[in-house]
C-alpha cells in the first residue's frame, strides 16, 4: 500500500468514525450533562458499595463506624465491598461485570486517587453516584470529612443530596491495519482524569500526529501528549503547563509534555469533538499509555488512539450538600448561588492549589531582613 492510500484510508476511517459517534451521541441522554443538578432518587439507596485506600488505622476505624453506622440506621441497605484480601467484617464481596450485584451508592474513602479507582470498576456504564469522604493526601475530588458521614448519608437518602457530573473520556486503541486491540477490544477504556502518551524510558522523542474530528492538526514531536477531561485539567495537565478548566464545563484539553517547538501550546476542545493520536511512522520511540496513572499498553509507529466524550460521567456528590438550616438561612441574604448550590471547587482552588498566592511563604518571611 502506498503512503496516499495508506493516507485516503485513515481519513475514511477517520471520518466513520466521527459519523458514529455524532450518531451515538445525539441518542444519549447522559452526554454532555456536566452540571450541578439535584439527585433524583425515587427510593433510598437499596445497596452501597465501599471503596478504599489500604487499611491503615484510620482507615479501618472509618470503615467500622461507617459500618456500624449504615447496618444500625439503614438494616434493608446491602453494602458491598470491591473483592480484597482486606474486605471489612460485614460486607459483602462485590466484583465489576456484567454480572455484577446493582449498586445505588458508592462511598470512597481515601484521596482523589480512590475516586478515579472507583470509576474504573464502572468501565461499561452508568456510574452511581459518589460520595467520597478524605483520607488521602489529595482531595480535590469534593470530598467530605469522614466527621460528617451521618449528615452526608442522610442527605442521599433523603433526597437532598446535589452532585456535579464529572466528564469521563472513551479510549479506543487500533493497531496499525486499523482493527481493534488489546484485551475487552469491544469495550472503550473511562477515563475520568487524562490519558497520556509519552516516551517512557526511551531516550528519542515520540512523534505523534494529531486529528481533531478526522482533520490533521499538527506532527507533534515531544515527549508526550495529554489529553484530560476538566476535572483532570487540575492533574498532570497542569503540571505540563495546561490550563485550569471549570469541571461544570464539556471540554476535552489537549496539552504537550515537554514539546520541540516553543508554539506548541495547549488547546481546548468541545467535548464534541473527537481527539485521534496517531503514532508516527516516522517516530523513533513507540508511545507508553498510561490513563488515569495506570499503565496500560505501548502504541507502536502506526497505532493510534481515539479520545472523546464519554456518555457516562462520573456523578460526585457536593460537599454543599450537608448545609445545615442555619447556614441555609444567613446564606438567603447573600450574594452568590443559593444553599445546597455554591460553588465546591473555587474553594478547592484557593485552599488546595493556592490559586494567585504569593510567591513569598511564610518560611521565607520568617527570615526576611525586611
Amino acid at each position: 500500500m502506498s503512503v496516499r492510500q495508506e493516507e485516503l484510508g485513515l481519513a475514511q476511517f477517520l471520518f466513520g468514525h466521527e459519523q458514529a459517534f455524532k450518531a451515538t451521541t445525539s441518542r444519549s441522554r447522559t452526554f454532555n450533562c456536566s452540571r450541578n443538578t439535584e439527585i433524583s432518587i425515587e427510593k433510598p439507596p437499596r445497596s452501597i458499595l465501599i471503596v478504599n485506600k489500604l487499611r491503615t488505622p484510620p482507615v479501618i476505624q472509618a470503615i467500622d463506624a461507617l459500618l456500624e453506622y449504615v447496618h444500625e440506621k439503614y438494616p434493608d441497605v446491602r453494602v458491598f465491598h470491591e473483592d480484597r484480601k482486606d474486605i471489612p467484617h460485614g460486607a459483602e464481596v462485590w466484583k465489576p461485570g456484567t454480572d455484577a450485584s446493582p449498586i445505588d451508592l458508592v462511598v470512597t474513602l481515601g484521596g482523589d486517587g480512590t475516586i478515579l479507582h472507583a470509576s474504573s470498576l464502572f468501565s461499561a456504564g452508568e456510574v452511581p453516584p459518589v460520595l467520597s469522604f478524605s483520607l488521602g493526601t489529595l482531595g480535590f475530588l469534593l470530598p467530605f470529612h469522614i466527621d460528617d458521614y451521618a449528615k452526608a448519608l442522610e442527605s442521599v437518602f433523603n433526597g437532598k443530596a446535589t452532585i456535579l457530573n464529572r466528564m469521563r473520556l472513551a479510549c479506543t486503541f487500533y493497531d496499525s491495519d486499523l482493527e481493534k486491540k488489546g484485551e475487552g477490544a469491544n469495550d472503550d477504556w473511562q477515563v475520568m482524569n487524562e490519558i497520556a502518551l509519552h516516551r517512557g524510558a526511551s531516550p528519542h522523542l515520540n512523534t505523534i500526529d494529531i486529528f481533531v474530528d478526522g482533520q490533521h492538526l499538527t506532527e507533534a514531536v515531544s515527549d508526550g501528549l495529554i489529553v484530560s477531561t476538566p476535572t483532570g485539567s487540575t492533574a498532570y495537565s497542569l503540571s505540563a503547563g495546561g490550563p485550569i478548566v471549570h469541571p461544570s464545563l464539556s471540554a476535552l484539553v489537549l496539552t504537550p509534555i515537554c514539546p520541540r517547538s516553543l508554539s506548541f501550546r495547549p488547546l481546548v476542545f468541545p467535548s464534541t469533538s473527537i481527539v485521534t493520536l496517531r503514532i508516527g511512522d516516522r517516530s523513533r520511540a513507540p508511545a507508553g499509555v498510561s490513563m488515569d496513572g495506570r499503565t496500560s499498553q505501548i502504541l507502536n509507529p502506526g497505532e493510534l488512539v481515539t479520545v472523546q466524550a464519554s456518555p457516562f460521567p462520573v456523578p460526585c456528590i457536593n460537599r454543599s450538600s450537608i448545609i445545615d438550616s442555619a447556614t441555609a438561612a444567613e446564606m438567603q441574604h447573600r450574594e452568590g448561588a443559593g444553599p445546597g448550590k455554591e460553588d465546591d471547587w473555587v474553594r478547592d482552588i484557593n485552599n488546595l492549589l493556592q490559586y494567585n498566592a504569593t510567591f513569598r511563604s511564610k518560611a521565607l518571611l520568617r527570615h526576611s531582613r525586611t
